[in-house]
């Protein structure tokens, strides 16, 4: 069991991220799901968790931004007095070919998959 513990979820809004941001919450953890893009998705996450007896907070975060990832888990520490878990989920694609891909989308995909591990 993880009572007592707070985890961050990257990308927990949808897909994979969803998912282990469930079980944490059903093992007991306190779950931050984040998101960058649907806040609605995000908070029918923590819905989820708490209609099924766990605790959860939404908070938005682009990861792939460096200084405000620092930011936010700053403030997740500040608020919680701790992180004990950290699953870097967050991902996201451009479905094109490379030649055809704008430098800003391929950009894009390098930061949040590359460099956006907080």
């Amino acid at each position: 069991m993880l009572d007592g513990k707070i985890a961050v979820v990257t990308g927990a809004s949808r897909g994979i991220g969803r998912a282990i941001a469930l079980r944490l919450g059903l093992e007991g953890a306190t779950v931050i799901v984040n998101y960058n893009g649907s806040e609605e998705k995000a908070l029918q996450v923590v819905k989820e968790i708490e209609e099924k007896g766990g605790k959860a907070e939404a908070i938005a975060c682009n990861v792939s931004d460096y200084e405000a990832s620092g930011v936010f888990l700053e403030g997740v520490i500040k608020k919680y007095g701790k992180l004990d878990i950290l699953i870097n989920n967050a991902g996201i694609t451009r479905d094109n070919l490379l030649m055809k891909m704008s430098e800003d989308e391929f950009d894009a995909v390098i930061n949040t998959n590359l460099k956006g591990g907080i």
